[in-house]
C-alpha cells in the first residue's frame, strides 16, 4: 500500500512540474509577442526562459523552451536605446553576445524552423525569418570586429552560424573558412571548405560600380539593376563592371594543403591531384604533392615532382625557399642547402632563407657538442680528438656567420638575429665585433 502510495505521489509531481512548465510557456509566449520587451518584462523573461528549459518534457515543449531562451540576445538587442551614438550601441551589443550565444541563436532557431515545417503549424517561421533578415547586418558587424581584433577563430565561428541561419548565403561559409585558416583552426576550416566543394560554391560573379558625380568618387552597387537606375537618375557616370573569378580551384587547393599539414599524406595526395587539375600551373601545389610522397617514402614520385616544379618556375624564389624547407625537414641537408642558396640568388634580400641556410649549416652543430662532451680524459690522443672537433666546429660557425651578418644587416633591430649573431662571435672570439653589436643597443 505504501509503495502505491510513493507512486502516486510521484505521478502527481510529474503532473504539477508539466503544468507548470506549460504555465510559463504560455507566459514567455505572453511576453514574446509584446510589441515592446524592456525592464521588467525583459527580466522576467530572461528568468522564466532559465526555468523552463531543463523542465521540458514533450518534444514540442523542448523546442520552443530552446526557441525562447535562444532569443534572449536578439530581444536584449532590441531593448537597446538606437538613439545612442552608433558606437554605444556597438559596445552594448558586445555585452551580450558570443560566438557561442550566436551558435545556439542559429541552433534554436534552424530547430524551430524544423520542428514547425515537420507539424505544420508555423507558430514562430515568419517571425525568425524576419529575425534572421533584421539581426543578420549586425551579426555581420561583430564577426567583422573579431577579425579586425585578431580574433580569427572566434569571426569564423560566427560566420558559420550566420550561414547556419540562412544557408543560401553560401559566400559566409567561404569567408568563415578563410578566417578559420587565419585562426590556426585547420579541423573546421576543412569541414568549411569540404561543404563548399560539396555544394560546388565558385564565388563567381559581377561587381558593379559608377562614380557619384557629387563626391567623384567610385561607388559599388549592390546588382545592376540599382547602378543602372542611379545612371538613369543622373546621380553617378562611368559605369564599370568587374569580373569575379572562380574560387574553385582556391577551395580545392586549401583542401589539399590542409590535408597535407595534418600529415594525412595518403589522402591529401588524392586532394592534390585534384587540385592541380583545377591549378595545372601552381608550383606550390607540385611541391606539396612532392611533400606528402616524401612522407610515404616514396622517393621515385617525390623526384618527378620536383623536377616537374622547377620546370615550371625556374626563377621562383619561393619555390626553392620552399623546397629548402622541405628538404630540411626530410633531414636533406646538401639539398636543402642548395635551394636556399638558390633562393638566395634569386633575391638577394630573402632574409628567410638566410635564417634558414644559417640553421642548416649548424644543423651538425649538436652531433660536434654531444661528441666532445663524451670526452673526459686527458691523454694525447683524447686532446687531439678534442681538438680536431674544434676545428669542425669553428668551420661551421664561420661559414654561418655571413649568414647571420647578411640577415642583421636586413633586420638591424630583431633580438633574435642578434642573439645568434653574438653567440657565433662569441665562439669565433671575436670580441671587437661582439663589443660592436652591443653598442648597437
Amino acid at each position: 500500500m505504501k509503495i502505491k502510495q510513493i507512486i502516486i505521489a510521484g505521478a502527481l509531481l510529474v503532473s504539477v512540474t508539466t503544468f507548470a512548465q506549460k504555465d510559463e510557456l504560455k507566459a514567455l509566449k505572453k511576453i514574446y509577442n509584446k510589441e515592446v520587451i524592456k525592464g521588467d518584462d525583459l527580466a522576467e523573461f530572461k528568468s522564466l526562459a532559465d526555468k523552463v528549459q531543463p523542465l521540458a518534457v514533450e518534444e514540442g515543449d523542448k523546442v520552443y523552451a530552446n526557441f525562447y531562451k535562444c532569443m534572449i540576445p536578439v530581444l536584449e538587442y532590441s531593448a537597446i536605446d538606437k538613439t545612442m551614438a552608433p558606437l554605444q550601441i556597438q559596445l552594448a551589443f558586445m555585452k551580450f553576445v558570443s560566438p557561442k550565444t550566436i551558435s545556439n541563436l542559429a541552433s534554436g532557431l534552424n530547430a524551430t524552423l524544423d520542428y514547425e515545417k515537420k507539424t505544420g503549424k508555423q507558430i514562430q517561421t515568419d517571425d525568425i525569418i524576419e529575425t534572421i533578415t533584421s539581426f543578420k547586418p549586425e551579426l555581420l558587424n561583430y564577426a567583422i570586429k573579431l577579425g579586425n581584433d585578431n580574433k580569427y577563430k572566434e569571426s569564423a565561428d560566427v560566420l558559420y552560424s550566420i550561414y547556419q541561419l540562412e544557408k543560401k548565403d553560401q559566400e559566409t561559409l567561404y569567408y568563415a573558412a578563410n578566417y578559420a585558416i587565419k585562426g590556426q583552426d585547420y579541423d573546421n576550416a576543412l569541414v568549411y571548405y569540404k561543404e563548399l566543394k560539396a555544394l560546388n560554391y565558385t564565388g563567381e560573379g559581377v561587381n558593379y560600380f559608377a562614380k557619384n558625380k557629387a563626391t567623384d568618387i567610385e561607388e559599388p552597387f549592390n546588382s545592376k539593376v540599382q547602378r543602372d537606375n542611379m545612371i538613369k537618375l543622373g546621380t553617378h557616370i562611368l559605369p564599370r563592371d568587374e569580373k569575379i573569378s572562380s574560387k574553385k580551384g582556391e577551395i580545392i587547393r586549401n583542401i589539399a594543403l590542409i590535408l597535407v599539414n595534418q600529415g594525412k599524406s595518403e589522402e591529401a595526395i588524392v586532394a592534390l591531384e585534384e587540385a592541380r587539375k583545377e591549378n595545372p600551373e601552381d608550383a606550390e601545389l607540385i611541391v606539396s604533392e612532392a611533400n606528402a610522397y616524401l612522407k610515404l617514402n616514396d622517393a621515385v614520385n617525390y623526384k618527378r615532382l620536383i623536377s616537374e616544379a622547377l620546370v615550371k618556375s625556374p626563377n621562383d624564389e619561393v619555390l626553392f625557399f620552399n623546397l629548402g624547407v622541405t628538404c630540411a625537414n626530410a633531414n636533406q641537408l646538401e639539398d636543402a642547402e642548395k635551394y636556399y642558396r638558390k633562393a638566395i640568388e634569386l633575391k638577394p634580400d630573402f632574409m628567410n632563407a638566410y635564417l634558414n641556410l644559417a640553421d642548416v649549416v649548424l644543423k651538425p652543430d649538436a652531433k660536434f657538442v654531444e661528441d666532445m662532451n663524451k670526452i673526459k680524459g686527458t691523454s694525447d690522443s683524447e686532446l687531439k680528438k678534442y681538438n680536431l672537433l674544434k676545428v669542425e666546429r669553428q668551420k661551421l660557425f664561420t661559414k654561418a656567420m655571413p649568414l647571420y651578418e647578411k640577415a642583421h644587416e636586413l633586420d638591424p633591430k630583431d633580438d633574435l638575429i642578434k642573439s645568434n649573431l653574438k653567440s657565433v662571435y662569441n665562439y669565433l672570439e671575436l670580441t671587437d665585433k661582439v663589443k660592436a653589436l652591443k653598442a648597437e643597443n
